[in-house]
This record gives C-alpha cells, sequence and structure tokens, in this order.
C-alpha cells in the first residue's frame, strides 16, 4: 500500500510541474511534501501496529494510536480538513487537465485505503472530520474567484460527504465517488474547452459554445445536488442510510451545510449562462475558436 502510494505521488509531480512557471513549481513542492509527509505516517502507524500487535494486515488494526495515525494520514492525503491547506494551493498551480486528475484519480489510492480500513477506524473521529470537511468546503469557497480554487473547495465537501458514510455503508462512499468523478471531468473538461480559469472569463466564455456552456450549467447544478439532476442521488441515499444508523443530527448539519457550497454553484452557473452580466465588463467579447 505503502509503495502504490509513493508511485503514484511520484508520477503526478512531472505534471503539476511540466509549465515551468514559478506558481507550478511552488504547487508540485507542496503537493510533494504533503504526499511524503502522509505517506510516511501510514508507514508509521502500521509499524505502530506491527510493533503492539505483531501483524501486518492493514485490515486489522486494533491499536488505537495506529489507528489515529493511519486516519489522519488518509485525511492529509485526500485533503480533509483540518489536513486541506494544500489542496486548493496545488490545483490552482496546476493545469485544468492535471486539476482533473489531482481532484479524481488521485484521491482513489487514499479512498480505497480508507475503504478497506474502514471497520477497524473511529466513528466519531471521521463523522468529525466529515462535518468539518462540509463546512470548510462550503464556507472558504464562497469568496473565491478563481475556478480552480472554487472546484477544489468542492471537491473537499464531496469527500465530506463520502467519510460520513464509510463505516455504515463502504459502498454509498463509492457510489458517491463515481458520479463526482463523472460530473467533475465533465466540468473540468468543459472549462479546458473554453479556455476558462477565473469568474469574470468565465462571463463572456458563452460567445465561445453556447451549447456547452448550458451543459455546463447542467453539471454545476448536479454537482451541487439539485433533485431531478443525478448528484441528488448519493446524497439522498447517505441521508437517508444515516437516519436508518440514527445519525438524523449529522445528516442535517451536512445537509444544511452542502447549501454553502450549492450558492458558489449557483454563481457559477449563473455566471456561465447569463448572456449579458449585470454591468457592463471590462472584458473583450470573446469569439469563437476554430473553423465554422
Amino acid at each position: 500500500a505503502w509503495a502504490g502510494l509513493e508511485i503514484n505521488t511520484l508520477a503526478v509531480l512531472p505534471l503539476i510541474s511540466k509549465s515551468h512557471h514559478p506558481r507550478a513549481i511552488e504547487a508540485a513542492t507542496k503537493y510533494f511534501l504533503t504526499q511524503a509527509a502522509a505517506s510516511a505516517l501510514v508507514l508509521f502507524s502500521s509499524m505502530t501496529n506491527a510493533w503492539q500487535t505483531g501483524q501486518w494486515d492493514i485490515t486489522q488494526l486494533t491499536h488505537p494510536t495506529s489507528c489515529l495515525i493511519l486516519t489522519s494520514a488518509i485525511a492529509m492525503k485526500l485533503g480533509l480538513v483540518p489536513f486541506h491547506f494544500w489542496f486548493p494551493e496545488v490545483l490552482q498551480g496546476s493545469p485544468l487537465t492535471t486539476g482533473l486528475l489531482l481532484s479524481t484519480l488521485m484521491k482513489l489510492p487514499p479512498l480505497a485505503l480508507l475503504y478497506m480500513t474502514s471497520p477497524s477506524l473511529n466513528p466519531s473521529l471521521l463523522t468529525t472530520l466529515a462535518i468539518l470537511s462540509t463546512a470548510l468546503g462550503g464556507w472558504m469557497g464562497l469568496n473565491q474567484t478563481q475556478i480552480r480554487k472554487i472546484l477544489a473547495f468542492s471537491s473537499i465537501s464531496h469527500l465530506g460527504w463520502m467519510t460520513a458514510i464509510i463505516i455504515y455503508n463502504p459502498k454509498l462512499t463509492l457510489l458517491n465517488f463515481y458520479l463526482y468523478t463523472m460530473m467533475t471531468a465533465a466540468v473540468f473538461l468543459a472549462l479546458n474547452a473554453t479556455k476558462v480559469l477565473k469568474l469574470s472569463t468565465l462571463m463572456t466564455a458563452w460567445t465561445k459554445t453556447p451549447p456547452l456552456n448550458a451543459m455546463l450549467l447542467l453539471i454545476l447544478l448536479s454537482l451541487a445536488g439539485l433533485p431531478p439532476l443525478t448528484g441528488f442521488l448519493p446524497k439522498w441515499l447517505i441521508i437517508q442510510e444515516l437516519t436508518k444508523q440514527d445519525m438524523a443530527l449529522t445528516a442535517t448539519l451536512i445537509s444544511l451545510l452542502s447549501l454553502l457550497s450549492l450558492f458558489f454553484y449557483l454563481r457559477l452557473a449563473y455566471c456561465a449562462t447569463i448572456t449579458l452580466p449585470p454591468h457592463t465588463t471590462n472584458h473583450m467579447k470573446q469569439w469563437r475558436t476554430g473553423k465554422p
């Protein structure tokens, strides 16, 4: 598991630092340091467990200290609150396609580890991490104008939903992850096609490809989890499962906190599809690219 995580980290570093921009190099350095620290913690937790119990099996972590260390290591890998500070910075410093990889595929290895070890981890700790992640993902995304940072905070709040349910119904976490991956991929690829990185350029991007912008509206609302769309399904099932487990308070809290992220998704959607901005923009209208 440790070797896999290390290879995973090293493979993505050249992708982040590809542009040789100081911002990209800074992002790559931040990514490397956090991931290396988290991998070391994974190794340390399994060593502590082996020392106390005499076995190296990752699915049978019986020692509480090693459980705690492993939880914090996985939270650091995923970018869960309170180890989330690196993620928006790294995403902001890397190109959109690399950002897509970072927020979807690179979450898979730590999530798989969490999936395997979830029966032996501390439920209240994971629930606390989950509530904090949905809260901070919503709150900190509110005052952002850089789209990559907004998507980073949306990723953090989605991971909060996944962590909340992983002990009680791990299959729901996987369903949530797959749907989130599909929707985020669609958003990133749409933004990559129109070359949009900020809210102000998103306002004038509709002139390039109007149909793509209309689709972007639907995808953003789906990420927000509005009922007729796909993104509502995992949220509905997670709330249902949490209520079955007598955790109605947690379910209510994360539902209310997801309203915060709904606000910035709506702002993105509004900027993307409104044909005339509310006031005259300083930006030139962008012309359609490519052959007619």
